[in-house]
């Protein structure tokens, strides 16, 4: 049994209708919440190695809207990508095939974290056709460069020997319990010990619910290889950017700038918390999220 989120009884009153797609790509495992015929769909996009769960928090507290929110291919329920790797191109046309497919009528607001913020931003760049655009913890500027870049070296090195060892080894590595505890600590800047167990709960259930290797493997690079900044410029539409005066992966200086690359954004900051915005801080974010969809829809 999955423990409770500390404070958010409405977490454990959320119930996404299970729905599966079959698109070029392979199948996709998506789930939906709230209102099936309203006005607004928002699609959501989980960041790097985990799955729809990570932004339940968030969806708890938003209302009057549909939200769909997909495991990336290769992750979850979702079966890897078909005929390309798993990098940031490949998850940009997954992402537009899967939009036009479940988006339905009315106005279409699309919403990444973290990985998923790189992931939705090459898929506007490429001309996915959303009206809004919320990133959360969006990775501003290349990983290596942020204030914890000796960390990410390392994550390098521990998937370059995952990769390095044999099968067996290197997918048992890549899945090990331990390592996933050490980056959950990291990462986590709540001192409430109830929050901090009910995170890392969330990472041992489904930090580690790959495919295989090669999917960790490809999408890792893919994370690090790529950022937000890149596709700024090309996105015109209204853009909410979600960020934390904490966050050790894109630190606040670089979120700042980030907002000023697009023709159109807005950046509201968390104070104390990091890059688990949805975690530490999920009503917070969703009424951000709700404020600005009520301004634009005003």
């Amino acid at each position: 049994m999955s423990l409770p989120l500390p404070g958010n009884e409405r977490l454990a009153r959320v119930t996404g209708r299970a729905r599966s797609v079959q698109l070029a790509t392979g199948s996709t495992r998506y789930w939906e919440y709230g209102v099936a015929d309203a006005r607004v769909t928002v699609i959501m996009v989980h960041g790097f190695r985990g799955d729809h769960h990570g932004l339940e928090p968030i969806v708890a507290h938003l209302g009057g809207v549909r939200i769909v929110s997909p495991d990336l291919p290769g992750f979850g329920e979702s079966e890897p990508l078909s005929g390309r790797p798993h990098d940031i191109d490949g998850y940009a046309a997954w992402l537009a095939e899967f939009s036009a497919a479940v988006r339905g009528a009315g106005r279409f607001v699309i919403l990444g974290h973290s990985f998923g913020s790189i992931v939705v931003s090459a898929a506007l760049a490429h001309g996915l056709g959303a009206d809004d655009v919320v990133l959360v913890n969006p990775i501003a500027a290349p990983a290596l460069s942020g204030p914890r870049g000796i960390l990410t070296r390392l994550a390098v090195f521990y998937y370059w020997a995952g990769a390095r060892l044999p099968e067996r080894a290197g997918f048992g590595l890549l899945r090990n319990r331990a390592v996933v505890r050490i980056m959950s600590i990291a990462m986590a800047k709540t001192r409430d010990p109830d929050l901090r167990r009910f995170i890392h709960d969330q990472h041992d259930r489904y930090f580690s619910a790959f495919a295989d290797r090669r999917v960790v493997l490809e999408a890792f690079r893919a994370s690090v290889g790529s950022d937000v900044s890149e596709f700024a410029a090309r996105i015109p539409q209204p853009t909410l950017l979600v960020a934390s005066d904490r966050d050790d992966i894109t630190p606040l200086p670089a979120q700042e700038r980030l907002a000023t690359l697009f023709p159109n954004a807005a950046l509201r900051v968390i104070p104390d918390v990091g890059h688990l915005i949805h975690y530490e801080a999920p009503a917070a974010a969703a009424q951000f999220v709700q404020e600005f969809l009520e301004a634009e829809n005003a």
